[in-house]
């Protein structure tokens, strides 16, 4: 049974930086696919964060270009993404979710809250 684990979220302040992780373990097949991280404010649609292949290959969404890096390590059948958040906005608060993409279906992990606020 795959599982995601995210720690890391909390309040920060306007320009401040966090670090999010997620472990993903369950399968010898997590470290085959992408892995990425979404984030849903109240009242609005789940959106792209960013995505990064098994090699590597990152993606972001508009808003977070420049500001935010995503990385993974593999190791043995556990996979752990990591998303730096660096010159954090009021608007980057939401709850972040990592997310495995598998050609059967989508993973997706409990959710860590961001809050940015002064």
């Amino acid at each position: 049974q795959v599982q995601l684990v995210e720690s890391g979220g909390g309040l920060v302040q306007p320009g401040g930086s966090l670090r999010l992780s997620c472990a993903a373990s369950g399968s010898i097949f997590v470290r085959i696919y992408p892995m990425g991280w979404y984030r849903q404010a109240p009242g609005k649609q789940r959106e792209l964060v960013a995505t990064i292949t098994n090699s590597g290959t990152a993606n972001y969404g508009d808003s977070v270009k420049g500001r935010f890096t995503i990385s993974r390590d593999n190791v043995k059948n556990t996979v752990t993404v990591y998303l730096q958040m660096n010159s954090l906005k009021p608007e980057d608060t939401a709850l972040y979710y990592c997310n495995l993409a598998t050609p059967g279906r989508a993973y997706w992990g409990q959710g860590t809250q961001v809050t940015v606020s002064s």
